[in-house]
């Protein structure tokens, strides 16, 4: 089995917007990449992008839209628009993946345009709008991820929120600058069965993100047994990305060694 530089078989990234948080966004970034991390940022207009260039972080992924949504003709010209804008800063970051969601999430991460029931023309147009951003992302050499959320806890009245959802259009559009970000804490919330989901998602999943339930803080926190999982996935031949996207319980070094740990699978002796 190959291990990446952190001991893993896996190429480990961490979210930098929730961990040293007390700290500049630069000093984040030196400390991940010190500590042999890739580094994951949200929303790009936030950021001096020139400086996190210069910084030497390896990014994974970042926010691939600002405004728009999937699943309506108006919001769906917007998100390919602010795509658009988006890839220019990823070519810049050297940022090979785009985050997606169900529809816009504003500065909390609720929907912009809440959905109490989606359609079945929702569904079309969203299949129809994700099949154009994967053309663009294969135009411009990036590939485009569709994030599964949660409506229970975090995230009411995003459509197409759960990750079979999310599985069951990037599966229509069938496109490969079109994958899964499959997060497995909100997959948690949502569905459970986390390993039998990962098997059936393998094919089109992009990257993979964690964080334990309840609190999203770190693995080793809650109640998923991410040792199994992580074996699981090493098993399947998963060697991608694991994100940790989790606010740490207490000191972030130790929530780093966690997350590090609960991913760094032995081999059968």
């Amino acid at each position: 089995m190959t291990e990446t530089s952190n001991g893993s078989p896996f190429q480990l990234a961490v979210s930098a917007e929730l961990v040293f948080r007390s700290a500049p966004i630069l000093e984040r970034l030196a400390r991940l990449t010190a500590a042999g991390f890739l580094v994951e940022i949200w929303d790009w207009t936030r950021h001096d992008i020139a400086a996190l260039s210069r910084s030497g972080a390896r990014f994974s992924s970042m926010t691939g839209y600002v405004t728009g949504r999937l699943a309506d003709d108006e919001g769906a010209e917007e998100l390919l628009r602010t795509a658009a804008l988006s890839i220019p800063v990823a070519h810049e970051l050297g940022c090979p993946r785009l985050n997606l969601h169900g529809t816009g999430l504003d500065a909390h991460g609720q929907a912009v345009v809440p959905a109490a029931v989606v359609t079945g023309p929702m569904w079309v147009k969203a299949a129809d709008t994700l099949r154009r951003l994967a053309d663009l992302g294969q135009r411009e050499g990036v590939t485009f991820v569709l994030e599964n959320l949660n409506e229970a806890v975090d995230h009411p009245g995003v459509p197409f929120a759960r990750a079979a959802d999310t599985l069951a259009l990037v599966e229509a559009v069938n496109h490969p600058s079109l994958r899964l970000n499959l997060d497995l804490y909100h997959a948690q919330i949502g569905e459970g069965n986390l390993i039998e989901l990962c098997r059936r998602a393998l094919p089109f999943i992009g990257e993979i993100q964690v964080a334990d339930v309840p609190g999203r803080h770190e693995p080793g926190t809650g109640e998923i047994h991410y040792p199994a999982v992580a074996r699981a996935l090493a098993a399947m031949g998963y060697r991608g990305v694991i994100g940790l996207e989790a606010s740490p319980e207490g000191d972030d070094e130790l929530a780093l060694a966690r997350f590090r740990d609960a991913f760094t699978v032995v081999p059968p002796s």
